[in-house]
């Protein structure tokens, strides 16, 4: 198993490092060129550059990751291909993506789209807090054990 990480707005990127360090788990963070760095790759992470495009990143992990892999993001997007593609996917919020949940979850982002189209006001996602932090380690150290 490998952790694919869409990376750019990843806010437990260091969780994700440190909990598959201990595991050995090898960890892939797909980046924007935008937010490119000469610093080094801490051991068993690497970093792959896509261009700044919408869903180059999402594109690039559809394409490296195989059955069995764990994508990390946010995207619900790139959750249901890596569902269809038969990996597990998990939310930086600590919930996990599956196939009772990503179609009410894509239905609701349609939605929301839907009505900013015509002019309604939305509700964004809530502060990532704390809490949330706490939630994603204790789900990312569980999907690690069961491997």
């Amino acid at each position: 198993m490998k952790v694919y990480v869409d990376a750019d707005a990843c806010p437990v990127k260091d969780i994700i490092i440190e909990e598959a360090q201990k595991a050995d788990v090898p960890v892939v963070l797909v980046k924007s060129f935008s937010h490119f760095s000469l610093e080094p790759d801490p051991t068993g992470v690497e970093t792959v550059h896509v261009d700044t495009g919408a869903d180059a990143a999402d594109y690039r992990i559809m394409k490296l990751a195989k059955k069995g892999d764990l994508i990390v993001t946010q995207d619900y997007g790139l959750a249901a291909l890596g569902l269809g593609k038969g990996c597990k996917v998990l939310h930086h919020k600590g919930f996990i993506f599956s196939q009772s949940n990503i179609d009410q979850l894509l239905q609701t982002r349609h939605e929301s789209a839907k009505a900013r189209r015509a002019g309604e006001k939305t509700k964004g996602p809530k502060p990532f807090t704390s809490e949330d932090r706490e939630q994603f380690l204790k789900v990312f150290r569980e999907v690690l054990d069961e491997n």
